[in-house]
């Protein structure tokens, strides 16, 4: 998909975004570094402007993009996390490589978020080339590591007004419930 006139953080204001009680994991790929720091920065940066702490934002390193999937499973398992982005950069070379591990991470990271529910955020840049992934992580393509941080924010916002939405739909019901069994009861107490 081209993104050359669209921009998350350009359809973004601060009024619409809330971060109170959102505790967001960033797992990172150490490979292509200098891009991957670049985009943990952008994430980080944003996830603050937006007014999370440091203590609610939990980063972590694997050794390459396909251990991405191993690492978001991770978080989702043994810490407390409400989203997960994940961080990395696969540059195209002359071999399928590059097809497999972009394919293995999508599928993986799709996965992990269906069936668990956490919204798992593909912060992944495949590119042709180390230039294209440097224009996307703080270059004239801006940081797709801040998209990734306002991505987790609004998927943590739909989770929990859809689950909102769920309860309030419980306690009408269970409301509805309780008037009529009170209604039986009157009707019965008047039958009496």
């Amino acid at each position: 998909m081209s993104t050359e006139n669209f921009s998350l953080t350009a359809v973004q204001t601060e009024t619409e975004l809330d971060t109170e009680g959102m505790r967001i994991g960033i797992v990172v790929s150490q490979w292509n570094s200098e891009i991957t720091r670049a985009l943990e920065a952008g994430a980080v940066q944003t996830l603050e402007k937006y007014g999370m702490s440091k203590d609610d934002i939990v980063v972590r390193y694997v050794p390459g993009s396909f251990e991405l999937t191993v690492g978001a499973l991770l978080m989702t398992e043994y810490v407390d996390m409400d989203a997960v982005i994940c961080l990395g950069c696969v540059i195209q070379g002359e071999t399928p490589h590059f097809d497999y591990i972009c394919r293995g991470v999508s599928f993986g990271l799709t996965k992990i978020a269906a069936e668990t529910g956490i919204p798992i955020i593909f912060g992944v840049l495949t590119t042709l080339n180390k230039e294209q992934a440097l224009e996307r992580a703080g270059g004239i393509h801006g940081n797709k590591g801040e998209e990734a941080a306002l991505t987790a924010i609004r998927m943590i916002t739909l989770k929990w007004d859809m689950m909102d939405e769920a309860a309030g739909i419980k306690k009408k019901q269970k409301l509805e419930k309780q008037k009529l069994e009170k209604q039986k009861l009157e009707e019965q107490q008047i039958e009496e």
